[in-house]
């Protein structure tokens, strides 16, 4: 099996929509999932995953199923240089979250004072749990770190979603701490994350991502990718640093 999953384009957070370069992009992703044999597209409730959703579900005369659980990973943490306000829970400074162990690992990440705080744990657990209920209505049932293969397919799910959101999914995956893949990986807007299955024993199945935050559609057809996502790439640059 395949999956697909699709960060929105190039957002506009006060209406939660797209830019009008955001448009563009998924105008031009559009040509490149339809070219896809899916058996189903999954997207966000948020107006930005789905309006990215929409050209390639136009075009295919198709629709997508919404899921609750794809949309921006919604917690809130008191960052421990922003005490005074709440801010996502996978944008921290390098200096604050690698100075405690427990957020390389995979299990006592959302274990720590800063997180239990803001319930992470709780929305993480209904995450990954809904995604691994998906999977196993298409065959693939989670069985400790690996899955069972009930259904063995080819089939192609794609999922127009988020960054923070699609970082977790990964991360149960690979079985690894979002921590990790929150900061230390960037996926552009409209940016494709495809994974497969490996089944090198019969019944016995693990993910491994293909490809990571691929935009070779934007540059094949002239598109500069947008800055979201990433801050600043030299601290006396003009670019975001917070």
């Amino acid at each position: 099996m395949r999956l697909v999953i699709v960060r929105h384009g190039d957002p506009d957070y006060s209406i939660d929509s797209l830019t009008e370069k955001g448009w563009r992009e998924a105008r031009i992703l559009s040509e490149r999932i339809t070219k896809l044999d899916v058996k189903e597209f999954y997207v966000s409730p948020l107006g930005r995953a789905r309006d990215t959703a929409a050209p390639t579900l136009e075009k295919l005369g198709r629709s997508a199923v919404v899921c609750d659980w794809l949309q921006e990973f919604p917690p809130r943490i008191l960052r421990p240089d922003r005490e005074d306000v709440r801010n996502i829970t996978w944008d921290w400074l390098p200096q604050d979250w690698t100075a405690d162990p427990r957020y390389f690992d995979r299990h006592a990440w959302c274990e720590t004072e800063i997180m239990r705080e803001a319930k992470v744990d709780e929305t993480y657990r209904y995450v990954i749990e809904s995604f691994d209920a998906l999977l196993a209505e298409h065959g693939y049932v989670r069985d400790g770190e690996y899955y069972r293969v009930e259904n063995a397919n080819r089939d192609t799910l794609v999922f127009f979603c988020h960054f923070g959101l699609e970082c977790v999914l990964l991360s149960h995956l690979m079985n690894v701490s979002p921590m990790i893949l929150w900061h230390n990986a960037c996926a552009a807007p409209t940016s494709v994350t495809t994974i497969y299955t490996e089944e090198r024993r019969q019944g016995i199945a693990s993910f491994r991502v293909n490809s990571f935050g691929d935009i070779s559609h934007l540059y094949a057809a002239g598109e500069e990718p947008a800055f979201a996502a990433r801050f600043c790439e030299t601290f006396d640059s003009d670019e975001r640093h917070d």
